[in-house]
C-alpha cells in the first residue's frame, strides 16, 4: 500500500523557510510520500534558487511557473497551473504556508477538489484589511481543515473567528526550528 501523498506549496521565499523544517521532518518520519509544488511566485534564482540550496530543499518536483502581474492575475494563474496536479495526484492533503497569493491560490483549487488543506502559521492577524496578506490569511484559514498555529494568540484569534478547537493545533513557529537548524550548522561549520 502506497504511503500518504501530500503536496507542499512553496511560492516565495518566506515559503520556502517555512517548508525546509516540514521537509527535514517527512524525510525522519518517512511515514508519508510528499511532493514540492513550487508556483513561481519568486521565480529567479536570486529570489528562490538560492534559498533551495542554502535550505537543503530539493529541487522542486513540480514549478508552475507562475509569476508576475496583479494579485487577481498571479491568484488565477496559480489556480489553473495547479488544478491539473491535484487532479493527477488526488493528494491526501494540501500543505500550505504563510500568507503569500500562491497560499490562498493552492488552498482553493484544493479545496474545491474535495482535496483537505492544512495550514501552517494559520492565525496571524494584523487587523489591517488593506494589506493582501490578511485578506490571504484569513480567506486561506476559513477553508483549512487543519489550522496549525504558531503561538496561543494565533490560536485565539481562530477561536474568536468560529473556528473550533479539533482543527487548531499549536505547532510552535517554523521558522524558528530553520533559525535552529542554520545555527547547528553555522557551528559545524557547514554554512
Amino acid at each position: 500500500m502506497a504511503a500518504p501523498l501530500l503536496h507542499l506549496i512553496a511560492g516565495a521565499r518566506p515559503n520556502f523557510m517555512k517548508l525546509a523544517p516540514l521537509v527535514r521532518a517527512l524525510r525522519a518520519d518517512g511515514r508519508l510520500d510528499w511532493r514540492l509544488i513550487h508556483t513561481g511566485q519568486h521565480h529567479d534564482a536570486a529570489m528562490s534558487g538560492v534559498f533551495f540550496d542554502e535550505l537543503g530543499l530539493p529541487p522542486p518536483d513540480v514549478s508552475l511557473d507562475c509569476h508576475g502581474g496583479g494579485h487577481a492575475r498571479l491568484t488565477a494563474a496559480i489556480l489553473q497551473a495547479y488544478e491539473p496536479h491535484l487532479l493527477a495526484d488526488r493528494p491526501a492533503a494540501c500543505v500550505v504556508v504563510g500568507d503569500v497569493d500562491s497560499t490562498l491560490a493552492c488552498a482553493l483549487a484544493a479545496r474545491k477538489l474535495g482535496v483537505p488543506v492544512a495550514h501552517v502559521e494559520a492565525g496571524l492577524r494584523s487587523g489591517d484589511m488593506t494589506m493582501p496578506e490578511e485578506i490571504n490569511r484569513r480567506a486561506t484559514d476559513a477553508i483549512a481543515d487543519w489550522l496549525f498555529t504558531t503561538e496561543p494568540s494565533a490560536a485565539a484569534h481562530l477561536r474568536r473567528e468560529g473556528h473550533p478547537d479539533t482543527r487548531i493545533v499549536e505547532v510552535g513557529h517554523v521558522m524558528v526550528d530553520n533559525l535552529l537548524f542554520q545555527l547547528d550548522r553555522l557551528e559545524a561549520g557547514d554554512a
